[in-house]
């Protein structure tokens, strides 16, 4: 798994680098024809990796609800966000997969629960195969940041 978590750290800093380069307007921005602004898809990858990880291991998740309720599957940007949030996001990026490495080397994740994903309609029946998708899923959004990126430079 180590280089599952290589993958994961090096995608992360793709994201960083969004959040560094663009302005917090250019961040909250919903382009023509999308539905959602860089800095949702940002925060969605956050999530999504502690609920797939921590919650279907049914472990305490190291977020706040407040970004699970904005920022989980189904949702789309509703206000803008403050630069408070997204500094706290950019931190989040790299102390959760720190934390879900450690966690995974002090095998935490034993009870995990069965769970098919939307996307693909795949079944994640350990942790091994939900850090699998959680690669798969961190990939596709940063290619709908490139995207939005483009789109508002536009």
């Amino acid at each position: 798994m180590n280089f599952t978590f290589e993958v994961l750290n090096n995608t992360r800093r793709f994201f960083k680098k969004y959040i560094e380069n663009t302005s917090l307007e250019d961040l909250n921005k919903i382009p023509e024809g999308f539905n959602n602004n860089i800095i949702w898809n940002i925060g969605h990858i956050v999530v999504t990796e502690q609920l797939l990880a921590y919650k279907l291991s049914g472990l305490p998740l190291m977020i706040s609800d407040s970004l699970v309720v904005n920022y989980m599957k189904g949702t789309r940007p509703e206000r803008t966000v403050t630069q408070a949030e997204v500094d706290e996001i950019k931190t989040l990026l790299f102390s959760t997969i720190e934390r879900t490495q450690k966690d995974y080397k002090d095998k935490a994740f034993i009870n995990f629960k069965e769970y098919t994903v939307s996307t693909t309609g795949n079944t994640l029946t350990n942790i091994e195969e939900a850090l699998q998708f959680i690669l798969f899923h961190e990939g596709m959004h940063l290619g709908y940041v490139m995207a939005l990126v483009r789109a508002v430079k536009n």
